[in-house]
């Protein structure tokens, strides 16, 4: 499976979880609510829901409304097939969501994974901060390295559109560092606690 396949199917059980949805409004989800997502087609999407439905992650199901199929069957279209995640499923898409190794700190990996920390574990949202904070902060070591040995021989545009990507990298670093230290006053707030905040 590859990485982009396996980001897809991350992102479709996890837009499952929060209620059964038609391939339809899937992919109106992953490309509203994941930017990421935007490329992908109906001929990417519905093999990736095969693929689910056959490790048992998801079921298929007719439609709620009996007007809808009769219709549908009226015209001669296929009635539209609902998805739903399965016990299986959400175990598995819980599993997914407790990694932290450093393949979820590249760009389209941590973008659909920071889409879903509203699901995830503190802890786990601050290791996959943490690690893409450091593979960003090497990014940019190798760019300014970069841009001191070229910058003689490099044209006056070519140089702006390095520094511009050098730039967005230290946004999104300094992004990143607001993120970690809110998640920690967060943590620090609830080890506190009310009671205690009274008592000082």
């Amino acid at each position: 499976m590859s990485r982009r396949s396996g980001i897809l199917e991350f992102a479709v059980l996890g837009l499952l979880r929060e209620s059964p949805m038609h391939g339809y409004e899937l992919r109106k989800r992953l490309n509203t609510s994941l930017g990421v997502f935007r490329a992908f087609s109906y001929g990417t999407l519905y093999p990736c829901l095969k693929t689910l439905v056959a490790n048992g992650w998801l079921i298929e199901e007719p439609g709620n409304a009996p007007e809808d199929a009769l219709a549908a069957s009226l015209a001669g279209r296929r009635a539209k097939i609902v998805y739903r995640l399965t016990a299986a499923g959400k175990e598995h898409f819980e599993e997914l969501l407790s990694h932290t190794g450093p393949d979820t700190w590249e760009d389209e990996s941590f973008a659909a994974r920071f889409a879903f920390f509203g699901q995830t574990e503190r802890d786990v949202r601050m290791r996959v901060l943490e690690g893409r904070r450091s593979r960003l902060e090497e990014r940019l070591e190798k760019m300014r390295a970069s841009i001191a040995r070229t910058r003689e021989r490099l044209d006056d545009y070519t140089l702006e559109l390095q520094r511009h990507g050098m730039e967005s990298v230290e946004r999104e670093v300094r992004w990143l560092n607001e993120l970690i230290e809110s998640e920690r006053a967060g943590r620090d707030r609830r080890r506190t606690g009310p009671s205690d905040e009274t008592e000082k």
